[in-house]
């Protein structure tokens, strides 16, 4: 961690206020934190900090646009001042207990930074993969195909292979990313959410088309359990 970082970090931190801080997460390019008090924080003195390229407030979280590559190192700086998920500070446990409507704003806000902080970080793959679902749809429509004189069993299989690579993994183990994103949210072992996340998606469970066709035969453990699972986005 850099100097540079450390001495953002804490600008950044000092004009939000840590004892405003009821969570911290980040995406690609923002910090997002929910605050108790959106009014106290100067947006134009944040916006002076070095790297900081401006500020949002939306959704319940106030956004301070740093950058790719740079938010991820403040945010450790952040984290190791002791200021990341933090649900209010010893000083205001009381006033917060007693304050039931301030508590209740809290919870809210606190539900939608947990979910912001879990599947932020796997939109872009989501887009992209849109992104490439969408061009396959379009360069292997037979109407398309036919302005350059082409039809769709024209089209190379390796070729096919390959763009299916591109569109269908991220859907195909999409439980994986998501396991493996609330693993990491949660401070857990992202590797532990990886190998549940592919347990879902494993090939030796039945998929949806064996189990809608009737084919799929339910686990029996010890003759007392009768699991059926699914395997999803298959």
């Amino acid at each position: 961690m850099t100097k540079d970082y450390h001495d953002m970090a804490q600008a950044i931190l000092d004009q939000v206020g840590r004892d405003n801080v009821v969570s911290l997460t980040h995406c690609q390019t923002r910090l997002r934190f929910v605050v108790k008090n959106r009014k106290q924080i100067d947006d134009k003195a944040i916006e002076k900090i070095d790297h900081v390229q401006g500020v949002f407030y939306g959704s319940g979280q106030y956004q301070v646009i740093i950058g790719t590559g740079v938010v991820n190192d403040v945010y450790a700086t952040i984290d190791q001042m002791g200021a990341v998920n933090t649900i209010y500070g010893k000083d205001d446990t009381e006033t917060a207990t007693d304050n039931n409507a301030v508590e209740e704003k809290s919870w809210v806000k606190r539900l939608m930074a947990m979910l912001s902080g879990i599947f932020i970080p796997i939109i872009p793959v989501i887009a992209a993969t849109g992104l490439f679902l969408g061009l396959k749809s379009a360069f292997t429509n037979a109407q398309v195909l036919k302005l350059f004189g082409v039809t769709p069993s024209q089209i190379p299989a390796s070729l096919t292979q390959i763009t299916s690579v591109l569109t269908d993994t991220v859907f195909a183990f999409l439980s994986a990313l998501i396991v493996w994103s609330t693993f990491r949210y949660f401070k857990g072992t992202p590797i532990i959410g990886i190998v549940i996340g592919l347990m879902l998606v494993s090939p030796i469970l039945p998929n949806a088309y064996s189990v809608a066709g009737g084919t799929a035969k339910p686990f029996t453990y010890l003759g007392l359990f009768r699991l059926l699972v699914v395997k999803v986005l298959y």
